[in-house]
């Protein structure tokens, strides 16, 4: 009887675990899946990504993160974008380019160059985000500045299908242009 007991009590532990397990991987990371061409050529549709869903709570969201948020407009729905403009800068949106606080963004990752125009200063609790296939993307150009509270969390990497894994938070990946 006592062999019995104490294979349940093992039994109880290992599940404890596993459970304390999961729903910490749970609150950390999420795996999705990208829906559309709003990101390509970076992302790809039914490609997947890894979300970092911890690194805000300890650092602001940074220009040229690749995040998943709640759509504005609509909350069930989630969206992907690059974080442009942060609380503060001045974007503007003209002749192909795209301009943080005067400077020409180098973006190397977009899908071709926009053919739209937009002028904003970001105010805080607010971001600006754009798809790297800028003309084909809802985004800020289209709806507006997102409200930083819709942020999920950052996509640190695709990694299905595995031909296209890319680890996507690159510190260099958008800076300001230097000409």
């Amino acid at each position: 009887m006592r062999l019995r007991s104490s294979r349940i009590v093992e039994i109880v532990k290992t599940l404890a675990i596993t459970a304390l397990l999961y729903l910490g991987i749970q609150a950390t990371v999420s795996p999705r899946v990208v829906d559309g061409q709003s990101m390509e050529p970076t992302l790809h549709n039914q490609e997947w990504i890894m979300l970092d869903k911890v690194s805000y709570m300890f650092h602001a969201p940074q220009r040229g993160d690749v995040i998943v948020f709640k759509y504005p407009f609509n909350p069930t729905q989630d969206y992907i974008k690059r974080i442009i403009g942060v609380p503060g800068d001045h974007v503007v949106v003209g002749n192909g380019h795209v301009y943080v606080n005067g400077q020409q963004l180098s973006e190397r990752y977009i899908a071709a160059a926009p053919n739209y125009t937009d002028s904003v200063t970001v105010p805080q609790g607010f971001l600006y985000v754009l798809g790297d296939n800028r003309d084909n993307s809802s985004d800020s150009h289209v709806w507006g500045l997102l409200p930083r509270a819709n942020v999920e969390g950052r996509a640190m990497f695709s990694y299905w299908p595995i031909p296209d894994l890319t680890f996507l938070h690159q510190p260099s990946y958008v800076g300001l242009s230097h000409s």
